[in-house]
């Protein structure tokens, strides 16, 4: 007698999935790529993946503290859609907007295009130096 593995119930996160599969417009559609953003004493840096985005078609704004990356990646395929075995790579325009996590000189950023990833740095804005007020004790 073989031994069948039993599952007692349904992984809904599974099924959800496989509904999901094959629909072709999640491929096509607007996408917010993944972004990495940390700080040291002077900067806020924020770094994104975006391999095959032409640079030129980036555009980087900062408001508010709010950095608005966006931009477009276009699908250079001799390939026939009909012919797609899996299709996961995303073309199409994106948008992402991160909150920074401090006050940022946002006309000092800087941005760097290198092996498909996006850096950019943004200065600090110079914090207000704390004033020392001397107590006065009355006896």
């Amino acid at each position: 007698m073989s031994l069948i593995k039993w599952t007692p119930m349904l992984d809904p996160f599974n099924e959800m999935e496989r509904l999901f599969d094959g629909w072709p417009s999640a491929s096509l559609s607007n996408f917010a790529p993944a972004v990495d953003v940390w700080e040291d004493e002077n900067n806020v840096y924020v770094e994104t993946p975006l391999p095959g985005v032409d640079p030129e078609k980036v555009n980087i704004a900062i408001e508010n503290d709010v950095l608005t990356i966006e931009g477009s990646q276009e699908k250079k395929s001799e390939v026939d859609e009909k012919n797609y075995y899996r299709r996961e790579v995303r073309y199409g325009s994106f948008h992402r907007a991160v909150a920074l996590p401090a006050a940022v000189k946002g006309d000092e950023a800087k941005a760097e295009y290198k092996n498909g990833v996006l850096k950019i740095s943004v200065p600090k804005e110079e914090r207000a130096k704390p004033k020392k007020v001397k107590v006065e004790v009355k006896k």
